[in-house]
């Protein structure tokens, strides 16, 4: 079942303003943007500071000067809030979904099915999503439901951020809502006003043959888009600099032995316009429209520019079964969503031949069955918690090496655990030692290994200190434990011990 989820920009024309830097504009200074039409003037979008202090959409800005003196206004520009949403949508297009459109004026849709599990789930998706928005320093609210109209009603009008509505319980959660969440023209609104009618589950009431002839069929509509009764696609945002190849079919095809030959022309004739353009791809999207009209997806990755036929198309067909052609597909559309210059390299000749083991395309099939791929690169620290950073696979190298002498564990803990010891003070190792409700009696120990704190990166490591010992117990199990402290002065340490390693 489709999942769409809804991005819903409440102050999106002066989000955009404050994150462009305007320094004529302080931060806690109202701000509201002015449209205007001959000589009238009015305010079409207001900060939360703005409204706040009693300001409304629709205001006369002059009337809105009168009320506050040190109001900042700025002039609408609706083609510029436009394209701002665009870039948005196309953001979202990437690391995403592969389909994403623009939804109105402030806000963008996704239908996210088969792509939630790459983020984590949906909860993750939408708080995620939300809080690198507000990094670019746009607020945003999110909804996820089985229906375009349901996430569109939800994002609009929840105070939460983010609201994931279960799938199969849409009617629950929009019945209560207002009439005016359905999309519905505002004279059709106050028409249905008029007659007492406030909620969606009371117009959903109504006879429908009655409605449709006072108000048209667009209520009704909008009532079988909200429950799912009726398929409201999303059209996926399109934009001249994107590679796309498509293929229409006069008889729709399902099998999957067709599809997957289909998928190699098409991935062919990718790759040929991507070599006029001199570009390789790293994430590309088959679209399939069924004759339902309704939308399937596969979204493949690269880890570098790729413009190779067979890899492409491997990557493609091996996911086959992930695509529920329903009672048919009429069109498939390949994009290159993502894509980068690729130059062809010349092999030097030479006597000796030399072999190149390249693993991206390793890389490649694991990723894309879902796997989370990374490698992990020294970084200059002698803390060991920060010794260590995860990078991309196919990365540079950084050129950075491990500082310490001393052996480290091949198992480093996530956390050091705090262990119960039997030691004598100040540099002995401990002699007895409990971790996890079992008593370990040390054998062998070597240390300490004295690791000063960063007083650079936190000023309460100025005078920090720990002593690592690598330990062996009875059954010849080693371990690398640590006592916080010198052991001495109580501002080096609590003097706790902890079990940060397990040696392999």
């Amino acid at each position: 079942m489709p999942r769409v989820v809804s991005v819903f920009f409440p102050y999106l024309a002066t989000d955009k303003v404050r994150s462009h830097g305007n320094e004529a504009v302080p931060a806690d200074q109202p701000l509201v943007i002015v449209s205007r039409s001959g000589s009238k003037r009015w305010i079409s979008a207001a900060d939360k500071a703005a409204l706040r202090v009693g300001l409304r959409i629709g205001m006369p800005a002059s009337k809105a000067q009168a009320m506050i003196s040190n109001l900042a206004m700025i002039d609408a520009a609706p083609q510029e809030d436009a394209a701002a949403l665009e870039r948005l949508a196309l953001w979202a297009l990437r690391h995403y979904s592969p389909v994403v459109s623009v939804d109105g004026t402030d806000g963008i849709a996704m239908d996210t099915e088969g792509a939630d599990h790459l983020q984590g789930g949906e909860e993750l998706l939408i708080s995620g999503l939300v809080n690198r928005l507000r990094a670019r320093g746009l607020t945003a609210r999110a909804a996820v439901a089985d229906t375009w109209g349901a996430a569109h009603a939800l994002a609009r009008l929840s105070r939460e951020e983010t609201t994931v509505v279960p799938s199969g319980q849409i009617a629950r959660a929009v019945t209560g809502l207002p009439i005016h969440c359905l999309r519905l023209p505002a004279e059709t609104v106050q028409g249905l006003r008029v007659l007492g009618v406030e909620t969606v589950g009371e117009l959903s009431a109504m006879p429908r043959a009655p409605l449709t002839l006072r108000f048209g069929p667009e209520p009704g509509r909008r009532l079988d888009q909200i429950f799912g009764r009726t398929a409201e696609p999303i059209e996926p945002i399109r934009t001249a600099g994107l590679v796309e190849v498509f293929r229409p079919f006069s008889e729709p095809i399902a099998a999957a032995e067709t599809i997957a030959k289909y998928i190699r022309r098409l991935v062919g004739q990718l790759t040929d316009e991507l070599e006029k353009k001199g570009l390789g791809a790293r994430r590309v999207d088959l679209v399939c429209h069924r004759v339902d009209n309704t939308i399937q997806c596969l979204r493949a990755g690269l880890a570098k520019p790729v413009r190779e036929p067979a890899r492409l198309a491997k990557l493609l067909c091996d996911r086959i079964e992930k695509i529920d052609p329903g009672f048919g597909i009429e069109k498939l559309t390949l994009v290159a969503i993502m894509a980068e210059p690729l130059e062809e390299r010349q092999v030097a000749s030479s006597l000796v031949e030399e072999t190149v083991t390249d693993i991206s395309p390793l890389i490649d099939i694991l990723g894309n069955r879902g796997q989370r791929l990374y490698r992990l690169a020294p970084v200059a620290s002698d803390v060991p918690e920060r010794s260590i950073e995860r990078i991309a696979p196919t990365a540079e190298e950084t050129g950075a090496t491990w500082l310490a002498k001393w052996p480290r564990p091949s198992r480093l803990l996530a956390h050091p655990e705090q262990i119960d010891v039997v030691a004598l003070l100040p540099d002995q190792p401990p002699a007895v030692f409990t971790w996890r409700g079992k008593r370990r009696k040390v054998r062998r120990a070597d240390g300490p290994e004295r690791i000063f704190g960063e007083w650079w990166m936190r000023q309460q490591e100025y005078d920090a200190v720990r002593d690592y010992f690598a330990v062996e117990d009875e059954t010849g199990e080693r371990y690398w434990v640590f006592r916080s402290g010198d052991g001495v002065d109580a501002q080096t340490g609590s003097r706790k011990w902890f079990l940060h390693g397990v040696f392999g």
